[in-house]
């Protein structure tokens, strides 16, 4: 560990220095990140990995599951399931498995040598121990299901959902204490406070430092490593306390670079080898420090939202929450797919040595919708309300290539301003960082399966607080309401009061676990909604391939067409009870293309395949290939949706396509395009085509 322990002494020789010449700090962290670089160059960390892919490594019995925690000790590899509350653990290769149930919420993980594992119970704000052999289990640290902060004895410590764990080889127990903002030690049956004071930012001694909601915690030699998830930084913590800041400069991006300089999202796990390379869990990213010659924070693989085993640039996971180093492997936590998956060199992955069984792939609407008896999100909750937006619409207006816009992926239900919005079913809070966008019209929560946006958490219309400790508010340094956190493992029931509308006058209720959003019409069971009012086809168009309209007519009015073309439906749907001014997206749209003679009774049902399907939600990108320029839709005006039937939209299957005039021979069509709403209730509407050799 000469690349941790050679620079102590450069440290303490700065730390004297005056904190507020921000040159000598940058000067001291690029010094000792060239040290360290250099001397694991010499170490050959860098010829130690050769990531290329990714894979799953083990899938788990439950569309809901939660793999957060992860740790490898004397073969066996150990995982924690927040949702279901278990610690599975295996052998790589054996496909007998063994596990732990009754944990409320299980996060962090380690393994003592004499095989004692160790866990966070975030759900109870306490450290468990379980026997090598699984069979007792008792608390470690903190009082079960007491929150608070205290040191001291270890029986009488308290902990506000604490997160991350790291063992020492001395034995000494780190805790990241998440909401408490600290980072403790458990050494000798005594708790006490390393490093951290109130939520915020600051290097500095013991109480002095500050961090915000930090989650992964790893040993790195004498020193420990923490993801601090609200900063955007990664810090180090220095065995006498004294906390710095190694990688992100607290802007909100991903960016690579020398790690002072470079960015992070929202780290939230991380762990290190015995040579000192850095492995990071971001965002949806994973990322290193250490690999090369020189110092250099690197995306290894991920980057968009999603699921994804494939090489590196083209993998995705969908919030990364633990890691751990098996052999030249690097196994991941992937809470949000749940599952665990492989990073390596393409021989040492899943195909060797993993257990995988079938995959589960994303939750169907009928198996949501059957999990928990539908509400709606106000008092009464059998009271039909209006639907005012759906998933899949335009939001924003497309003009040209410069436009912003994008998918809408909720259900808008209409109440009124500082109405009480309530929680639709029982769940706990998983996302150790489930609040976001405090303050704004954007204030959301997302729980495992549903999320709540437009919403003011907690609060009432005055903005006063409800007297529920599970909403934990902070101030800013004037005394000013700043934000709430709810914690990891906090539960709610349906029917409680999750806060109040604010000025958008709606919920914005979000159906599916995060990457895998539904159509919450098609996913819940609203108490007496219905529809039997079929859509509207206001009109088709075609365009030829440069999207020139094409509107030459022959002598009996047939649009001509010579080449491949595209076809564009304008429509919206309309249900029961909603005012006649809201226009909603169609659930399908899609045409079909057939000699007059042919079309026929069961040609005017639907079509061959529904071209676009708004049943899941679509990447963002894919907005373009679904609406045609004129689109628009937001809080006020007119709503158009040009839909681009001759392209693909059906979840991640985004594709352009044509109604290739090539294919047909010579002659006279009909083109009927559909629209159908999520009841059942179809329109079409005809235009005459004649396709010209």
């Amino acid at each position: 560990m000469m690349m941790l322990t050679n620079f102590s002494q450069l440290r303490k020789d700065f730390s004297a220095a005056d904190p507020n010449l921000i040159f000598l700090r940058i000067f001291f962290v690029v010094s000792f990140l060239l040290f360290a670089g250099f001397l694991v160059s010499c170490e050959n960390a860098e010829n130690s990995y050769r990531f290329n892919s990714v894979s799953t490594y083990y899938t788990l019995d439950s569309r809901l599951s939660e793999p957060f925690g992860i740790a490898v000790h004397d073969g066996h590899i150990y995982f924690t399931d927040g949702h279901t509350g278990e610690l599975v653990h295996f052998r790589p290769g054996d496909a007998n498995t063994r596990g732990v149930n009754g944990l409320d919420t299980p996060s962090g993980i380690v393994v003592r040598k004499d095989g004692a594992i160790l866990i966070s119970e975030t759900g109870t704000n306490t450290i468990k121990m379980i026997s090598d052999d699984g069979r007792e289990m008792f608390t470690f640290a903190g009082i079960h299901n007491e929150r608070g902060f205290a040191d001291g004895d270890s029986r009488s410590a308290l902990f506000n959902g604490p997160t991350g764990l790291a063992l020492a080889d001395d034995g000494k127990l780190f805790v990241a204490d998440t909401y408490n903002d600290r980072i403790r030690v458990i050494e000798n049956g005594m708790v006490r406070t390393l490093a951290g004071s109130t939520k915020g930012f600051a290097d500095g001694f013991g109480s002095a430092a500050m961090f915000d909601t930090p989650l992964g915690i790893a040993t790195w030699g004498d020193k420990v490593l923490v993801a601090d998830s609200g900063n955007r930084r990664i810090r180090v913590v220095e065995p006498d306390g004294t906390v710095w800041t190694l990688a992100g400069d607290g802007s909100e991006e991903l960016r690579d670079g020398y790690p002072a300089f470079a960015s992070l999202v929202s780290p939230t796990a991380v762990a290190a080898d015995k040579r000192g390379v850095i492995f990071i869990a971001d965002g949806h990213t994973i990322r290193a420090i250490g690999l090369r010659s020189f110092p250099y924070l690197e995306t290894l693989a991920g980057g968009e939202r999603g699921f994804s085993d494939s090489q590196t640039s083209q993998s995705k996971f969908n919030r990364p929450s633990g890691l751990a180093i098996l052999g030249r492997t690097l196994l991941i936590a992937d809470s949000d797919n749940g599952v665990i998956r492989s990073l390596h060199d393409g021989k040492s992955g899943m195909k060797i040595s993993g257990i995988s069984k079938p995959d589960l792939g994303p939750m169907k609407a009928d198996e949501f919708r059957g999990l928990q008896p539908g509400r709606w999100p106000y008092d009464p909750p059998n009271k039909v309300r209006e639907i005012a937006g759906t998933l899949g619409e335009i939001r924003g207006e497309i003009k040209d290539d410069n436009s912003q816009a994008w998918f809408h992926n909720g259900l808008d239900i209409p109440g009124s301003y500082g109405e009480s919005a309530t929680f639709i079913r029982d769940e706990k809070v998983l996302d150790p960082n489930a609040v976001a966008n405090f303050g704004t019209l954007r204030e959301l929560l997302r729980m495992p399966t549903i999320g709540y946006v437009h919403i003011n958490l907690g609060r009432d219309i005055a903005n006063n607080k409800y007297a529920d400790p599970r909403f934990q508010f902070f101030n800013d340094a004037n005394g000013k309401l700043a934000g709430v956190r709810i914690a990891r493992g906090e539960k709610f029931k349906a029917g409680e009061k999750i806060g109040t509308l604010n000025a958008m006058n709606h919920v914005h209720l979000i159906a599916g676990r995060p990457g895998n959003e539904m159509n919450a019409l098609d996913a819940l069971d609203l108490p007496g909604i219905s529809d039997s009012i079929p859509p509207v086809i206001e009109s088709v168009s075609l365009f030829d391939e440069n999207w020139k309209p094409l509107e030459t007519k022959n002598a009996e009015g047939r649009i001509i067409i010579k080449e491949r073309a595209r076809v564009v439906v304008s429509a919206y749907d309309r249900k029961d009870g909603n005012a006649e001014r809201r226009r909603l997206a169609p659930y399908r749209i899609g045409y079909h293309l057939a000699r007059p003679e042919n079309i026929g009774a069961s040609d005017g049902v639907s079509p061959k395949f529904w071209a676009i399907s708004f049943d899941m939600m679509p990447p963002q990108f894919g907005v373009r290939y679904a609406y045609a320029v004129g689109s628009r839709s937001g809080a006020t005006g007119i709503t158009v949706f040009n839909f681009i039937v001759t392209n693909r939209i059906n979840g991640n299957d985004v594709r352009e396509g044509f109604l290739e005039s090539g294919e047909y021979p010579a002659g006279n069509y009909i083109l009927r395009a559909f629209a159908a709403d999520k009841f059942g209730n179809i329109a079409s509407k005809d235009i005459q085509i004649e396709v010209v050799k």
